[in-house]
């Protein structure tokens, strides 16, 4: 492929807003039982939680998330220690954080968690995931069906479209992601892993549309 076939339209930009702002859940971060951190690639996610912890909204910390072929290099102890680690460099106290090394993927970052808080005692009624911005809405919908009998709530770094590619350096890699998450919100209801999330037209169309325009290497099965 040319340079100029991989070069991302101002289309292509405004189709991969809609999916993002769709993403976004828009919740109104208040005070919790505990925050969860999903591990990733992107250490953003325990910059916004230890932003949330100093905010005083809520005791807990907890970050959830071994490895994977996308982390390994850039989080060769796992992704939870990793994030550990950059939290208490941003003045989480070590006594307030909890580390769930094992999880590969989300519905093992709820439900891993969940067993984790429940051997340490703590059963919350409310609880706040800290995730990429993309990845909220997935989030979301994961717990509601593995872990129903607790209020959830999402918050992610408050980033635009523009700031997250800015920081992420990749722009295709970044509608490709848009493009895979948004897919995952679609399917994974009728596998039983996530509750059914209503997709407006307008974000369904634009993502048929990346899809045709090849955006898919975090597509399922890619």
């Amino acid at each position: 492929m040319t340079d100029v076939e991989q070069e991302i339209t101002d289309d292509q930009w405004q189709r991969a807003r809609l999916i993002w702002d769709y993403h976004r859940m828009g919740h109104e971060p208040v005070p919790v039982d505990v925050a969860i951190g999903l591990g990733s690639h992107d250490l953003g996610v325990a910059a916004a939680s230890a932003d949330l912890y100093r905010a005083g909204l809520f005791p807990v910390l907890l970050f959830t998330g071994g490895n994977s072929p996308t982390t390994r290099a850039r989080f060769p102890r796992g992704e939870a220690v990793h994030f550990r680690e950059h939290a208490l460099e941003l003045g989480v106290p070590d006594e307030a954080i909890l580390v769930e090394p094992h999880a590969a993927n989300t519905g093992q970052n709820i439900t891993f968690s969940r067993d984790l808080l429940a051997a340490q005692g703590i059963v919350p009624k409310t609880v706040l995931l800290v995730s990429k911005p993309y990845m909220e809405r997935r989030s979301f919908a994961t717990a509601r069906k593995l872990w129903p009998e607790v209020e959830v709530l999402c918050a992610s770094e408050p980033l635009e479209l523009d700031d997250y590619r800015n920081s992420i350096g990749d722009e295709r890699l970044v509608l490709d992601m848009l493009v895979g998450d948004l897919q995952r919100v679609i399917e994974y209801p009728k596998l039983g892993f996530a509750i059914a999330q209503e997709v407006p037209e307008d974000v369904y169309d634009a993502y048929e549309s990346l899809v045709r325009d090849g955006f898919t290497s975090r597509a399922i099965g890619s």
